[in-house]
């Protein structure tokens, strides 16, 4: 007997079933991840993120799983479909509730649906339609998906794939930073050794710490910086302070913070994870204005990071051209949708048509902008 529901809290679930389905060197997808988030109040029905999280049971045993929400908006996203909402509500037609299968507030690309086998995971994506009339969710969309979930979803009817673009960063076997600088142009090397210079001209100095070795003192810290990046565009954290702590006591290995210090005292800091052959820069803050401070802690600290412990990529989070010229190359992004309303699918089909073409063409514009030498 094969069925499908939903949980609305994570932590209803033991960590060891879940995290049995999610693949190595995935911390987002993790029990510890996600249930730390719905735990501290950051994902809520309040902030307009209730878990509805969709699992598969085969004779009892859990088989498949997505990670997904209701939601009543579309921030946090970082697919964006204010457009879509904004025609549907101009035609009468209603839009959200919506159901959202992603990890929140984290453009990060990788399975969403987690399976002990490819077809288990198949059962749900197709049990999906039934599920949303019955639920009275208007579509579903899955974001920032891997490429064997793409291959999958091609051969799914009603499907919509929809393109971006981020920039990612290669190590390829850099003995160290000066290494990977011998492989740029002349100008764009000497652009960012003088930008390294003007940070440390500035007595500024950087520490590396694990999840474990930040006491609740230096998590108050990080958690003032990363605010401070919403409080000065007039906005609330997605995250609260709780979120954090949770985080450290769940999953401390997967963390990573580089703190900027000037004279003995912490000015800002970068959070990272770590998973697989990967870095992932997530959240920046600083307290006081620097220059170039912003590109060493989230960028070059990130490479030299990634060079030292042998990890082959850097992400540091979704757009940016201003990566291009620090070596970051574009990468294709894919998410998919699935809308139940006939004259909105047709509508967004057509759009998307082109606007896949249009990402495209930029991803491929965007190379030229690359420092790397030409051979």
């Amino acid at each position: 007997m094969t069925s499908l529901y939903s949980l609305a809290h994570l932590r209803e679930l033991p960590a060891s079933q879940w995290d049995a389905l999610v693949p190595d060197g995935q911390p987002f997808l993790r029990h510890a991840f996600l249930s730390a988030l719905e735990d501290s109040g950051s994902v809520s029905q309040k902030t307009g993120w209730a878990a509805e999280h969709l699992l598969l049971e085969h004779q009892g045993q859990l088989r498949a799983a997505l990670p997904a929400y209701r939601k009543w908006h579309s921030f946090g996203e970082y697919v964006f479909d204010h457009g879509w909402a904004d025609a549907c509500e101009r035609a009468g037609i209603a839009y959200y509730p919506k159901l959202l299968g992603a990890v929140p507030f984290s453009p990060v690309s990788g399975p969403r649906l987690l399976s002990a086998a490819a077809d288990d995971g198949l059962l749900l994506l197709k049990a999906l339609p039934e599920y949303l009339a019955k639920a009275e969710l208007s579509g579903a969309h899955i974001n920032f998906t891997d490429s064997a979930l793409d291959q999958q979803m091609l051969t799914q009817p009603h499907w919509l794939e929809r393109l971006g673009c981020q920039f990612h960063w290669r190590n390829r076997g850099y003995r160290d930073f000066q290494d990977f600088l011998d492989t740029l142009a002349s100008r764009k090397r000497k652009q960012m050794r003088k930008e390294r210079e003007q940070v440390a001209g500035q007595g500024i100095d950087f520490q590396w710490l694990r999840g474990e070795e930040l006491d609740q003192a230096r998590w108050d810290f990080v958690y003032r910086c990363y605010a401070n990046t919403y409080a000065v565009r007039g906005r609330a954290p997605y995250l609260t302070r709780e979120c954090f702590s949770l985080w450290a006591e769940r999953m401390p290995e997967a963390l990573r913070v580089v703190i900027a210090r000037q004279g003995g005292r912490d000015v800002a800091m970068a959070m990272s994870l770590i998973g697989g052959d990967s870095l992932y820069g997530r959240y920046w803050g600083c307290l006081d204005e620097f220059d170039r401070l912003h590109f060493e802690t989230c960028f070059y600290q990130g490479m030299d990071h990634a060079i030292a412990e042998g990890l082959q990529r850097f992400d540091a989070g979704a757009q940016g051209e201003h990566k291009l010229i620090r070596g970051f190359e574009p990468v294709l992004t894919h998410s998919w949708h699935y809308l139940r309303h006939p004259g909105l699918h047709r509508a967004v089909d057509e759009f998307l048509l082109q606007e896949r073409e249009g990402v495209k063409a930029y991803a491929q514009q965007a190379r030229a902008m690359l420092p790397y030498r030409c051979e």
